[in-house]
């Protein structure tokens, strides 16, 4: 295991932030598997169950305010890591309607932050940003968004990344300069948009996958606002392996990948809502859903979101390594083996991920 992404990451002091999320909790659980030395920094759960709890993992874990910069400052200067994984988000489309003052601080305000804090320490020679697929202006058209197509933001959440993306590239710009790297600076920043993940361990409220599985676990009909929204859906391991091979590239002190990055599936990996349902509901019978009447609510969402990530696939050289299929059944299975039998299959998903990406000699899992 230590041996992927060419062994960067044995022994690095790795920092990252929302590592009690659902994204974080898998990637710092990946990271300690490479041999990393990790340092979490976020709030407190706010789910129960919650998957960072549930692997009790051995990184050390700070609780935290992304905006709390006195603090945030100090834990950054006192660890002294090598990279930085950027996660701390107020991560729910429909809360930013309920709470858009606390969205835009939090994903912007915090993102501005966390990289003004890591201009301070000399030992950070990464750093790499996740914002969300949802940065991009929607325009509702048939192709996926590129990386050079303009950022934007329908509601607060989707601004808020938008946002966060600018601030990330001014940061780029103004204080970790290509021209100036290894002259003024030794930081490559970059900047990661996925798609809609899914798998084992995300309780987040509000959100289609764990919505379902707790309907499901009680016997309920889950409520499905819209059965026709088509989104890019990948299992969180995909992105986590973009993320991580950008970050090997990073620490390679390789500047042409200091830039943004789409990591999505395939274009016939794009699938709606009712979709996904229906395929989950082949494999795990008792799962049952009903259409809400969502319109009373008048909150925009949008219908139609695909990510173009030819860049990733061409120069990076990342793809991903399950179609949908797969990623739908180890998701279900995951919950089902949580919920009827109390087992953690998080390790196996990994191992099995691994194992795929090896038959198809991917570069990150050549050893």
């Amino acid at each position: 295991m230590q041996k992927l992404f060419s062994g960067i990451y044995k022994d690095k002091k790795v920092f990252v932030t929302g590592h009690i999320g659902f994204k974080g909790s898998w990637l710092v659980f990946w990271l300690e598997q490479l041999g990393a030395d990790v340092l979490g920094y976020s709030l407190e759960p706010n789910t129960n169950p919650n998957h960072f709890s549930l692997l009790n993992l051995n990184c050390q874990s700070v609780i935290g305010d992304i905006r709390d910069f006195e603090k945030l400052s100090k834990v950054i200067s006192d660890f002294k890591p090598d990279i930085v994984f950027h996660l701390a988000a107020q991560p729910l489309v429909r809360r930013s309607y309920n709470e858009p003052i606390y969205t835009l601080e939090v994903n912007i305000i915090g993102t501005a932050k966390l990289l003004e804090a890591c201009k301070k320490v000399d030992s950070i020679k990464a750093i790499v940003n996740i914002t969300s697929d949802k940065c991009y202006e929607n325009k509702e058209w048939v192709w996926g968004y590129r990386e050079i197509d303009p950022m934007g933001g329908y509601d607060p959440y989707s601004a808020s990344k938008g946002c966060a993306e600018i601030v990330t590239s001014s940061y780029r710009n103004s204080y970790f300069n290509l021209d100036k790297y290894k002259i003024e600076h030794s930081v490559l920043l970059a900047s990661c948009r996925a798609g809609n993940v899914i798998g084992g361990g995300d309780w987040s409220e509000d959100r289609l996958i764990p919505d379902i599985m707790r309907a499901t676990s009680k016997n309920e009909s889950v409520l499905i606002r819209n059965p026709q929204a088509i989104r890019p859906w990948q299992h969180v391991l995909e992105s986590l392996s973009g993320y991580l091979m950008l970050g090997q590239k990073l620490l390679e002190g390789k500047r042409e990948f200091a830039e943004g990055w789409n990591f999505g599936p395939n274009n016939e990996e794009i699938f709606t809502v009712y979709e996904l349902i229906e395929k989950m509901k082949n494999i795990w019978d008792k799962i049952n859903y009903k259409f809400l009447d969502d319109k009373s609510l008048k909150l925009h969402e949008s219908k139609l979101l695909k990510l173009d990530c030819s860049k990733a696939f061409n120069i990076l050289k990342w793809k991903p390594v399950w179609d949908i299929d797969t990623a739908i059944e180890k998701t279900v299975n995951w919950y089902k083996a949580f919920y009827e039998k109390n087992n953690i299959l998080t390790f196996e998903d990994l191992e099995s991920y691994i194992n795929d990406a090896k038959k198809k000699n991917l570069e990150w899992a050549t050893l």
